[in-house]
């Protein structure tokens, strides 16, 4: 069996004889790399309400969701099976709120000095982030939902820069 192609790129993650493996990043070369994600969770205007009112009675969510999410980054390699555990040098998430949509944008910029790139981190961040707060309020809203996880730049490494916008 041959090693999968896709546009005239290999999938790493498989060898020679298709099996799954964990890439070897041995010969590349330490350098900064950047990731930044994002995602939106949909809810109803009054979970939104409930949200930004700090009177939840389960605490600060979006506090917590931040937390969470910053403690996903660090157990990426825990839960992605070929994913290498990192040394990660900078972990921000930041949530936006739009009333008018009654949704919360969570964006988050991973960092690293090192031989892989921190995607898998920055996206684990997100979507952990956004379940965080589909759990702490979904004794009032179970029709919440997560949508448009995305990478959206990241940098570093062989392949350079790669920007969301520049692929769409």
């Amino acid at each position: 069996m041959n090693k999968i192609q896709t546009n005239h790129k290999e999938l790493t993650h498989f060898d020679q004889a298709g099996q799954a493996h964990m890439v070897d990043v041995g010969n590349k070369d330490v350098t900064h790399r950047i990731a930044k994600a994002s995602g939106v969770i949909r809810m109803l205007p009054e979970t939104l309400a409930l949200v930004l009112s700090g009177n939840h009675r389960k605490g600060d969510v979006i506090g917590i969701a931040r937390i969470a999410a910053i403690m996903a980054t660090k157990r990426t390699a825990d839960l992605i099976p070929l994913c290498h555990p990192l040394a990660l040098t900078k972990v921000a998430v930041e949530f936006k709120t739009n009333e008018n949509t009654s949704t919360i944008i969570c964006e988050t910029r991973v960092e690293t000095f090192g031989k892989t790139g921190v995607e898998i981190e920055a996206l684990m961040a997100v979507q952990i982030g956004l379940l965080t707060i589909y759990d702490m309020c979904k004794a009032v809203d179970k029709g919440m939902t997560i949508t448009d996880v995305k990478l959206i730049e990241k940098s570093g490494g062989q392949s350079g820069t790669w920007i969301a916008s520049e692929q769409s």
